[in-house]
């Protein structure tokens, strides 16, 4: 009884997915996509996995991502305006 919470709040669901050569994925995750639950909307990443790899790093670094856009830094979009800047520079020159 002590080891149980009464409840708990969903911040981010993870989804894992075989990897499927044919879809496409969002790779730098400048969209975030939702999922509703019971009429809340609940970020929602869908990672695609292959065998060999090491799903706990994996979901932990979608966790530190997502704990870093709560907390106002975006990296992916961080990622897209370096290489837009860089881009810009090269068209220049």
């Amino acid at each position: 009884m002590e080891s149980v919470k009464e409840t708990q709040s969903i911040d981010m669901v993870i989804k894992l997915e075989d990897w499927n050569r044919d879809k496409e994925y969002d790779r730098l995750g400048l969209e975030d996509q939702y999922t509703e639950f019971l009429g809340n909307q609940v970020v929602c990443h869908t990672i695609p996995i292959r065998p060999g790899r090491n799903l706990a790093i994996i979901v932990e670094s979608a966790a530190v991502n997502y704990r870093q856009k709560k907390m106002g830094y975006n990296a992916a979009q961080e990622l897209y305006n370096r290489v837009q800047a860089n881009i810009g520079k090269a068209n220049q020159d």
